[in-house]
């Protein structure tokens, strides 16, 4: 039995059924005498360049042993699925159990995104909250102005009314 590293890039266009095509390829890899020691779901990522007028696509990686005889065979199979625009058996000698630095990398990705919503979460709350503070400063000066205008109407009231007093 010998390992290999399975790299597999689907048509982006299938992202939705990646499940039905893990459990279809583990079949295939099955009836072909491998097995699968891990299962890595990269996810959408950008190509370096365009495949099949294709400039995205769904990464997957698997870890498999098996009989380099059916690998043939298995690559046969593969090469007719059209779901699958680029695919890539890497023999090794030890699997390791670490994550793939794509899988880290995407992983990241994900996570920086997030950080970069929440502080645009953040800036927009802290812009309402200016907004609100500025709105109710903007009504406390116009009350202190309508106050203001009664207070001059008021007086103005009561000195016309005195130099009407006077003038009669």
């Amino acid at each position: 039995m010998k390992k290999y590293e399975a790299v597999i890039i689907l048509n982006p266009n299938l992202s939705s059924k990646v499940e039905t095509f893990v459990k279809d390829f583990e079949k295939l890899l099955k009836q072909h005498s491998f097995s699968i020691n891990k299962v890595e779901d990269i996810g959408r990522r950008q190509l370096s360049y365009s495949i099949n007028n294709h400039n995205k696509g769904h990464y997957m990686i698997f870890n498999i042993d098996g009989d380099p005889l059916q690998l043939i065979d298995l690559e046969n199979k593969i090469k007719y699925n059209e779901s699958i625009i680029r695919y890539l058996f890497i023999s090794v000698k030890e699997h390791s159990g670490e994550d793939s630095q794509l899988l880290i990398d995407s992983k990241n990705r994900k996570s920086e995104s997030e950080d970069a919503n929440d502080t645009v979460d953040e800036k927009k709350e802290s812009s309402v909250k200016a907004k609100k503070e500025e709105n109710t400063e903007e009504e406390k000066s116009e009350k202190d102005n309508k106050e203001k205008e009664e207070k001059n109407s008021d007086e103005i009231t009561k000195e016309n009314s005195k130099e009407e007093d006077k003038d009669e």
